[in-house]
């Protein structure tokens, strides 16, 4: 038997319902906020990850879906969507026919992880960039966003982390100074801690091996070393958030993995998740439209794995699953009029009715299964005596009350 690859899922018609409610709450979010939709292909050509994420990041280094196409081009299938939301910011000149462009996606992503709870090689993120402006009022709308959708999905064991990556000259300043500390320190790291030593120094900080974490706990912070701008902007920030009322608490050891980020950054954590915790995460990358090749451009966004909000979802029992409820189930009692039972379906379908019919000739103790199954508010019980009188016994499954009606008044009675 031919099975789906390691680390893909399929979403099933029981999954689906959860699904489709969680994008409602995405999008309905988003358009309070004034964000436009942008979708974008699923690979892209490899050096644009390369060239935006970073070479030395794992996602680059270790996990990406690549291959060479029959043009022998190296394309990639898309491990994240803000550097294909930037290509695409740059290709089609949006910057040029609107200053400021807030655009959000509902996407899935490729990464060759280890597949575990919460980590899937094909995962879906939705997320938001905003490209034009400095502010750090728009730092604060991406947090407000992200927890209103999370809030909105009905989760409450939320943690809002914060930090400041500053700017690549600052940052570069204390990276100085981190080597410094970790000079006679570094047989005490673990393999990887070593190898980020040369490539992204900063990654330490994610380690969570014991050993790591001692060495790393008296190492300087980035945050005592920020140049003015990123001071100011991150106390605004602050400011902001707590006029807001959205709970939040400073991480000084909070880094991204992605290279493009400057200033701010952030990730909300679940408490109900397991090991993978952050449900989302973002920050500025005020560098990265000019990095690849477009106008010197500020931005800002977010990414949100969707599966993982929904594993924390089912673990604090936030939302009931939705049901599909059929509106109107029609038991045949006569097998002869099976066509005028699927052509009075129809006749209801086409009023945007839901309705079911017995397609397998069952007996009515078997269709009235089906249409409790189904969640049906209404059966109408199609033929009998009553047929001849163009009529139906209608049957309110709530209330259990049933009554006689005429096939021409069904419509009417359950709209």
């Amino acid at each position: 038997m031919i099975k789906a690859i390691k680390g893909t899922k399929d979403i099933l018609p029981e999954s689906i319902r959860n699904w489709k409610y969680f994008e409602n709450v995405i999008t309905s979010v988003f358009n309070i906020y004034n964000y436009q939709e942008i979708r974008t292909p699923i690979f892209e050509e490899t050096t644009l990850f390369s060239r935006g994420i970073g070479e030395a990041t794992d996602i680059v280094g270790k996990e990406m879906y690549t291959f060479e196409d029959r043009s022998k081009t190296s394309v990639t299938l898309k491990p994240e969507m803000t550097a294909s939301v930037v290509r695409a910011f740059i290709e089609h000149s949006l910057g040029k026919k609107q200053s400021f462009n807030k655009l959000y996606y509902i996407s899935p992503m490729f990464r060759q992880e280890r597949p575990q709870a919460g980590r899937l090689r094909e995962f879906h993120q939705f997320g938001a960039e905003a490209l034009g402006s400095n502010s750090p009022l728009l730092d604060v709308e991406m947090i407000n966003i992200a927890y209103d959708i999370l809030k909105g999905m009905g989760l409450k064991d939320l943690t809002i982390k914060i930090n400041s990556l500053g700017t690549p000259v600052s940052r570069k300043k204390y990276i100085k100074l981190l080597k410094k500390y970790l000079k006679d320190k570094e047989n005490l790291l673990s393999a990887e801690s070593k190898n980020r030593i040369k490539k992204n120094i900063l990654r330490i900080f994610d380690s969570k091996l014991e050993n790591d974490i001692e060495v790393m706990k008296n190492a300087p912070i980035l945050l005592d070393h920020l140049d003015n701008e990123s001071i100011e902007d991150f106390e605004q920030v602050k400011s902001i958030l707590k006029v807001s009322q959205i709970p939040f608490e400073v991480d000084a050891s909070l880094v991204r993995g992605l290279d493009y980020y400057t200033k701010l950054t952030f990730e909300i954590i679940s408490g109900n998740v397991g090991s993978q915790s952050a449900l989302c995460g973002g920050g500025r990358y005020d560098l990265l439209v000019e990095q690849l090749g477009g106008e010197p451009t500020p931005a800002t966004g977010f990414a949100a794995g969707m599966e993982r909000i929904l594993i924390a979802c089912e673990n604090e029992k936030s939302f009931n699953t939705l049901q599909t409820a059929i509106k109107i189930y029609i038991v045949c009692l006569d097998t002869n009029l099976i066509s005028n039972a699927f052509n009075f379906a129809q006749s209801l379908r086409k009023n945007n009715i839901s309705a079911e019919i017995d397609y397998l000739n069952r007996s009515i103790k078997a269709q009235m299964r089906d249409a409790n199954k189904l969640n049906t508010e209404f059966v109408l019980f199609f033929g009998g005596e009553e047929f001849k009188s163009n009529s139906a016994q209608l049957k309110n499954m709530a209330s259990g009350k049933q009554e006689l009606i005429s096939l021409d008044n069904v419509l009417n009675k359950i709209k």
